[in-house]
């Protein structure tokens, strides 16, 4: 297809504040203007006024300077270069001391500019009127104290970020959506990375520190149920990102109560039967007791993040032998209290967003004559009424992570999605010094990611003008501004110590190092990942193609060189640095939104592409063209595998609680077809009125109850799948049209 005949595909929608004849002024933070000469006067003439009459610049050479910015009959150009220009022709007319009273003027001025942003900012975070703020984070309320707390250091973080700590090009390139430099509100801090595998089983089995108080070895489920949520809420303090524990570290300690309670029946003479039944009994009930104390702690408690802690729960039979019965017991309480749900204001049970549950799909659980497969049952249940648990089939992932043996592999993502690469255990050895570290087996447990930056992949398409050799040169200056931020990432986190953050770092979470020893060889070696994120993979391909990346024609074909191209640009980063880079599909949030309005800004309303208040994600297919559920999976799973360091697909689905067989089958799928997928269903409550189904999105993209109208989010209950996690905060605008315009991918009659 030829260039001109495929920029016939898209028109450019024109409106009258398009300023289709006016010159464009591209400021500092990314935003366009329209081109005002009457500033450039005001400027000039404010600098005039502080130096001798002589060397003050006349009217004639003032317009001159104007006539000449606008002979250039640019489309945009950038206010620096504006500047640049001004003091160039104040100097050709040596007007020497005026160009340095300009100089002056506009150091004091961007000063000034910084500053008053950063006060804006507080200021209307403060009063409410933030709309960034207000919706960043879709379980996070802004209005509550703990999470304004958080959001004003992330404010002067922010600043401080910008101003001091990234080179400029980084700083223009995020601010205009080319890339996106990822928590940047807590960048400052140099001791916060991303998200981990917290080793649970180390620090119950072999002792920690938390806040200076020794915790030993507990003896009773419940008590290292209660230990896991205060090391939690310690952890996810000490980072941004999410945490995940598996149940297998909680399991042994299910043995210990029955032996305890064994005991005791045995000591009052009971007999070998009776001990057996009453300790089970009793088991049991400390099983549940401690389970349903873990799911209200993580929930009421806020960490130094003013959220609840951003946690997912593995429920992995396989990790254990020893212990399987034990951990399926814990696995079947965690279901059962998942599915009841938890109390609102109101009293009534709703579907909480935390913790997230990943249960894995194994030969022993999802065959019907496995001896597990009742919790299978159970997980689609819990799915089909509560969103979760995700599913990670083992059969997939022990494909496609194969470790330094030529093993396959099977380990929980850390957070939403992030998946590390299985370790090289034979070489590496035991540099975290984990006190249970076994040689020649994988370690995962204990290692993290260092953080995110992410590439517009819309914005590399639009700029080359369909031009398929200036895409690639594009694309690949693109990936080295994204490589030199992830390299600031990286730098400002080698020079941590283990002081910093003592249950990170010296009481096992993620090592047992000495104090003041550097984590330096934790951040290389492929112990620690650095992700390369990535978005709009649709909407780059149907520019470029003029068709989806779904079409397993020309198109899909784009797509899959596309991110091959990313995850060649990690291998070489990594074969020269010793960093494990990864690419990364992000989970942007807030930045979906923020992406697509600095492409409409960059490029106009192009009918398909930037038509939208939102991009979308990673290589999804886009929520709103029709596909069903099984097609869907099957064709991501090819772009999943070209995702390494994180990834997961979905299926939109209606609500199945009386079709769990629907459940089952594309549980099955899953199984067999792709590594990490979940299904979206929607459990929705009006305290209003009592209604409980779907809360509905209106033309004006806002929330409201249709049985009695209520809009007031305070009394909505609303859950949805934000972007791999539940969020049950609301919102921003983008990603809410993104939410009304998701189309279902399985109906309710048949399932396959």
């Amino acid at each position: 297809m030829s260039k001109d005949k495929k920029k016939k595909k898209f028109s450019i929608i024109r409106t009258e504040e398009s300023g289709e004849n006016i010159m464009k002024i591209v400021k500092r933070d990314g935003h366009i203007v329209d081109y005002d000469p009457a500033k450039i006067k005001t400027a000039i003439k404010k600098a005039n006024a502080e130096v001798r009459p002589k060397e003050r610049a006349s009217d004639d050479q003032i317009k001159e300077i104007i006539e000449y910015i606008e002979d250039l009959n640019k489309k945009r150009i950038l206010v620096e270069d504006i500047q640049d220009i001004i003091e160039e022709k104040l100097m050709e007319f040596d007007k020497y001391q005026l160009a340095k009273k300009y100089i002056t003027y506009r150091y004091t001025r961007e000063l000034v500019r910084k500053a008053n942003t950063t006060d804006q900012s507080i200021k209307e975070l403060i009063e409410g009127e933030n709309e960034y703020w207000n919706n960043e984070n879709s379980n996070k309320n802004a209005e509550v104290v703990t999470t304004q707390r958080d959001y004003l250091a992330g404010i002067t973080s922010t600043d401080i970020t910008r101003r001091f700590l990234l080179p400029e090009d980084v700083v223009k390139a995020h601010d205009e959506g080319i890339i996106h430099f990822h928590d940047a509100d807590y960048f400052a801090q140099n001791a916060l990375h991303n998200c981990e595998l917290i080793n649970l089983d180390d620090m119950l089995q072999n002792g920690t520190v938390i806040n200076g108080v020794m915790i030993e070895k507990p003896h009773r489920f419940i008590t290292a149920a209660t230990i896991a949520t205060q090391i939690i809420l310690a952890v996810t303090s000490s980072s941004y990102g999410g945490a995940t524990i598996t149940l297998t570290h909680l399991a042994p300690f299910v043995r210990s109560s029955y032996e305890r309670y064994y005991k005791k029946y045995e000591g009052r003479k009971f007999s070998k039967a009776d001990c057996e039944k009453y300790a089970w009994e009793d088991t049991k009930k400390e099983v549940a007791d401690g389970v349903q104390t873990f799911n209200y702690q993580v929930n009421s408690m806020t960490n130094t993040n003013g959220q609840a802690p951003f946690l997912s729960v593995c429920m992995y039979l396989g990790e254990t032998e020893e212990y399987k019965d034990e951990l399926a017991l814990i696995i079947e309480e965690f279901l059962k209290e998942r599915i009841l749900g938890f109390k609102n204001r109101k009293g009534v049970y709703i579907t909480p967003a935390f913790p997230k549950l990943l249960y894995v799909l194994e030969e022993d659980n999802i065959n019907e004559k496995g001896k597990y497969y009742n919790l299978t049952k159970l997980a689609a249940e819990c799915t089909a009424k509560r969103m979760v648990p995700d599913y990670i089939s083992e059969k997939m992932m022990k494909k496609l992570k194969i470790n330094e043996k030529g093993d396959g592999e099977c380990y929980p993502c850390m957070g939403c999605r992030s998946f590390l690469t299985p370790d090289r255990f034979m070489s590496l050895g035991n540099i975290s010094n984990a006190k249970n570290y076994v040689e020649g087996k994988g370690k995962y447990y204990g290692r993290f990611n260092q953080g995110v930056v992410t590439i517009n992949l819309p914005d590399i398409a639009l700029s080359s003008e369909q031009d398929m050799d200036k895409f690639w040169k594009i694309f690949d200056e693109r990936l080295e501004l994204c490589h030199k931020a992830l390299q600031i990432r990286h730098k400002r986190l080698s020079n941590v110590t283990s002081d910093v953050a003592p249950i990170l770092w010296q009481d096992g979470a993620l090592a047992r190092l000495k104090p003041g020893e550097s984590i330096h060889e934790l951040l290389h070696h492929g112990y620690s990942t650095i992700s390369l994120g990535y978005a709009g993979l649709y909407e780059c391909v149907k520019y470029m193609t003029g068709k989806s990346h779904t079409d397993n024609g020309e198109g899909k074909e784009l797509g899959l060189k596309i991110m091959q191209h990313l995850n060649d640009a990690c291998k070489k980063w990594k074969a020269d640095e010793d960093i494990d880079y990864s690419v990364y599909g992000t989970p942007i949030e807030s930045t979906t939104y923020k992406f697509a309005k600095c492409l409409k800004e960059r490029f106009g309303t192009i009918e398909g592409i930037t038509d939208r208040g939102y991009i979308t994600n990673s290589y999804h297919v886009p929520v709103f063209e029709e596909i069903d559920a099984f097609t869907k999976l099957k064709l991501e799973s090819e772009f999943q595998q070209l995702s390494p360091g994180g990834a997961i697909s979905y299926v939109e689905t209606p609500n199945l609680q009386n079709n769990l067989d629907a459940v089952i089958d594309i549980i099955k799928y899953i199984y067999d077809n792709i590594m990490y997928a979940e299904l979206n269903t929607k459990s929705d409550y009006c305290q209003e009125c009592g209604y409980t189904g779907e809360i509905l999105i209106d033309e004006n993209l806002e929330w409201y109850c249709p049985n009695c109208g209520n809009r007031d989010h305070n009394t909505l209950n609303v859950a949805r799948r934000t972007c791999g996690y539940i969020g049950t905060n609301f919102w921003n605008k983008g990603r809410t049209q993104e939410i009304k315009e998701r189309v279902l991918h399985v109906d309710n009659k048949v399932a396959n």
